[in-house]
């Protein structure tokens, strides 16, 4: 049995940082890939960045690139979102996912190419 769980959401005010982890267990994703999307409310299901775990290369969508970083964690077969300057536009909910596969670049901003997704973590950015 997969789950992945994901922490580290909050309130935070604009141009702070926070940093969402994802813990995978029941099985690892060495050979696959692991992402992170967003959904705020009233809105679609947004990619935020993706990890490919082999070569450990990473991909983001352009309106949060420069500002947050994906990362991996080997030995806690995890990944980590550090989110930093964070916008109001960031607040979503953010969920962590992840496929077994490596899946190519083109795929990677289709949520429905994951297999497995964590319950989401509450991320909102308000002064």
């Amino acid at each position: 049995q997969v789950h992945l769980v994901e922490s580290g959401g909050g309130l935070v005010q604009p141009g702070g940082s926070l940093r969402l982890s994802c813990a995978a267990s029941g099985r690892t994703f060495s050979t696959g890939t692991m992402a992170w999307f967003r959904q705020a409310p009233g809105k679609e299901r947004e990619f935020v960045a993706a990890l490919r775990w082999r070569e450990g290369s990473t991909h983001y969508t352009d309106a949060v690139k420069g500002r947050f970083t994906i990362s991996k964690d080997n030995a806690n077969n995890a990944v980590h979102l550090q989110m930093n300057r964070l916008k109001p536009e960031d607040t979503a909910v953010y969920h962590c996912t992840a496929d077994p596969r490596r899946l190519i670049v083109s795929a990677l901003w289709d949520g429905q190419n994951y297999e497995y997704w964590g319950q989401g973590t509450q991320v909102t950015v308000s002064s």
